[in-house]
């Protein structure tokens, strides 16, 4: 950024460069504002990157988030992005052994694939026409909730009208998620597959009174209007960086390696201070728009710190020569990995793990899911190692709160990825190891990332990837029209701890700009 920028004042200036930021950028400066990013870190992107984690090694990894269901196709139509997505053909594999053999539950690949089976690992037809009915209603309040997140905020009351389904209210609004889990199907493993929904870098038990756990599932059903999860095509970097492209081409100035330290506002006009290699500086603004916590939110402003925010996973990525095979027979390891591939995810391995954590253990078998974005979309390997056969896997541990790491972060790291692997070698007829590739150096293609990692990397509070609990999609006493509202009436909040945030959507990003526009209309 020139020396003198410091010196205009800025309709607008956005505080982090990550995809929300971005999604804010390009609105405001296509409506003709001018627009100001600053970004810590020598590259955009956030969490929503993608990166060659392994020296001399041409494959290009989403390293931390992996896939897209809540982002609108109204925000990519808005900003004309490049950027697509593709369906996995299979939606998850689960395996099993039953009677003492190897087994699972394969759904995807066409109806009658599926129902076959679920009659297969359960022996009838109840759990397939439970799962059936089920998601039938899931799907009809997607269609409803999902074109509202980029509307300003319905009441509870209109959410509910809207949604015009009191058994489905009851399920996801009011009752703890496990009630419906447990209401509706009998076999462990398929609550198991339900509930995993509910736990995505959520700590919290199925019956939490909270209801912190529904939340999450909401937003896990509710993407596209579908519930579908896609694999973006060109790893998650390609959406960043057709956001920064969308947001430079309307004139935005994006700023790396510029952190702001300090906000410092009236409520009509601000100043954000910003610090770089060479110094630090202040830009004028009439609207700051912070894509980043509530946490980092308070610490720029002043304010009082919001309660402490916590993650609970482990994210790991890998490389390997070929795809492992399975104990299972009847099942394509192209086919398993390329939708979710659960481990140790039953229902009551889900609880047991959550009582191990929430007694300060690690869980002696630690539930994992697994995904393998190469077989959806393989650009992301570079043209030596796709013909070679070589596959990315990206594994998402559960059930592992920050507090377990703090100890020893990267002894803890270690004895908890060596358990999760090992329950994902209980389902092959080899071990992983022996498919792993190695880099440059000779090292295996693993990297493995817990809480206290993305705190440190990312400045996520907690590591927690959603920057706090998620909220229910309508407004609540303490929130404006659009969710993004903060106690500044000329600071907003456009990261994923907004109302209506969580997860690579551009949500809040969309509704901080709508924000903004509304008033200086």
């Amino acid at each position: 950024m020139p020396a003198n920028e410091h010196t205009r004042t800025y309709d607008a200036v956005i505080v982090g460069g990550g995809h929300n930021g971005l999604v804010a950028a390009a609105y405001l400066a296509r409506a003709g504002r001018s627009v100001l990013v600053l970004e810590r870190l020598d590259h955009t992107g956030g969490a929503a990157v993608s990166t060659r984690p392994f020296a001399g090694v041409d494959a290009r990894l989403s390293r931390y988030s992996y896939l897209v269901s809540l982002l609108p196709r109204k925000i990519v139509r808005d900003l004309a992005l490049d950027f697509r997505v593709r369906s996995r053909t299979i939606s998850s594999y689960t395996p099993a052994e039953r009677d003492g053999r190897p087994t699972g539950l394969l759904v995807g690949g066409g109806e009658q694939r599926t129902r076959e089976a679920f009659a297969r690992l359960t022996g009838g037809e109840r759990e397939y026409a439970a799962w059936q009915r089920f998601y039938g209603m899931t799907t009809r309040v997607a269609e409803r909730v999902f074109p509202t997140l980029t509307e300003p905020l319905p009441t509870r009351d209109e959410l509910r009208r809207r949604i015009d389904d009191e058994t489905a209210w009851r399920a996801l609004f009011e009752d703890p998620i496990g009630a419906a889990v447990e209401e509706n199907f009998t076999d462990d493993l398929v609550r198991g597959v339900v509930l995993t929904d509910a736990l995505i870098g959520t700590f919290a038990d199925a019956h939490d009174p909270s209801l912190v756990q529904n939340r999450c599932f909401l937003y896990h059903v509710i993407g596209g209007g579908t519930g579908a999860w896609d694999v973006p095509v060109g790893g998650m970097g390609a959406l960043t960086d057709a956001l920064a492209t969308a947001a430079s081409s309307a004139g935005a100035v994006v700023a790396t390696g510029h952190e702001a330290v300090r906000i410092d506002t009236d409520g009509h006009t601000a100043e954000v201070t910003y610090r770089t290699a060479d110094g630090e500086g202040v830009a004028a603004a009439r609207h700051v728009l912070v894509n980043a916590s509530p946490h980092e939110l308070a610490s720029l402003t002043g304010d009082p710190a919001p309660e402490p925010a916590e993650g609970a996973q482990l994210k790991v990525n890998m490389l390997l020569t070929r795809l492992p095979k399975l104990r299972d027979p009847a099942v394509d390891p192209r086919e398993a990995f390329a939708g979710t591939f659960h481990i140790a995810e039953g229902y009551r391995q889900l609880a047991t793990a959550h009582t191990q954590a929430a007694a300060g253990e690690l869980p002696v078998v630690p539930p994992s899911e697994i995904y393998c974005h190469s077989l959806t979309d393989p650009t992301i390997l570079g043209p030596d190692l796709a013909e070679r056969g070589y596959q990315t896997l990206t594994l998402f541990g559960l059930h592992t709160p920050a507090r377990l790491f703090d100890r020893d972060n990267d002894a803890v790291r270690e004895e908890l990825l060596k358990a999760t692997l090992a329950q994902l070698d209980a389902h092959l007829a080899e071990p992983l190891t022996d498919c792993l590739a190695t880099d440059a150096d000779g090292r295996p293609c693993i990297e493995a990332k817990t809480p206290l990692d993305l705190e440190r990397d990312l400045r996520l509070p907690g590591g927690n990837i959603f920057h706090r609990a998620l909220s229910w999609p309508y407004a609540q006493e303490e929130t404006g029209p659009w969710g993004v509202e903060t106690r500044h009436p000329n600071v907003l909040l456009c990261g994923a701890g907004a109302v209506r945030g969580g997860g690579v959507s551009g949500v809040p990003g969309h509704n901080a700009a709508m924000a903004v526009l509304e008033t200086t209309a």
